[in-house]
């Protein structure tokens, strides 16, 4: 036993010099091919890279652009939706003014405060008065009461600018029109 032992031995080292002779061959190829690889990797990885930095340059851009379009198109519409607002608003604030006025008025008139149309109106007539005294005067019927009415008007007509005189100088007039 010994013998085949010894034979078996042998020939199982003489057939594992070779399979051992292989298998580091076959590792160091694998090796060489991993380093290989790793090179390879590392060389178009940059370009790969490179590529990668590139295309988020342009997307950036595009991105860019765009939102700057975006945020111009909302400032117009902004823009425009405060005009319409703005205009909204005038329109209720001379609204507001008018009611306001009416309602001044109003007070005012029953307060007995002349308006500036009852004023006009006064200036109206007591420049019709003038004109009819006038005449009179001019044809010589009644130059005494004339002469008492034009004294009577002339400090009249300066005080109507102040508005309450205006009330004492309708009186005379009154008495002047039924005489």
């Amino acid at each position: 036993m010994v013998t085949k032992l010894q034979k078996r031995s042998k020939s199982t080292n003489k057939s594992a010099l070779p399979l051992a002779g292989s298998v580091k061959d076959s590792a160091q190829q694998i090796w060489q091919a991993g380093v290989g690889a790793f090179t390879k990797a590392q060389a178009e990885g940059s370009k790969a890279i490179e590529a990668l930095i590139k295309e988020g340059v342009n997307m950036q851009r595009k991105t860019q652009s765009v939102a700057e379009e975006k945020i111009s198109e909302a400032s117009s519409k902004m823009s425009s939706m405060a005009t319409d607002i703005s205009s909204k608003a005038s329109g209720q604030w001379d609204k507001l003014e008018s009611i306001f006025e009416d309602r001044v008025a109003k007070a005012l008139n029953k307060l007995g405060v002349p308006s500036a149309k009852d004023v006009s109106a006064l200036i109206a007539r007591i420049d019709a008065l003038n004109k009819s005294v006038q005449k009179l005067s001019a044809k010589g019927a009644a130059p005494k009461a004339a002469k008492k009415v034009v004294a009577k008007k002339a400090p009249a007509v300066k005080p109507v600018a102040k508005r309450t005189p205006a009330r004492k100088a309708s009186k005379p007039s009154a008495a002047v029109a039924a005489d």
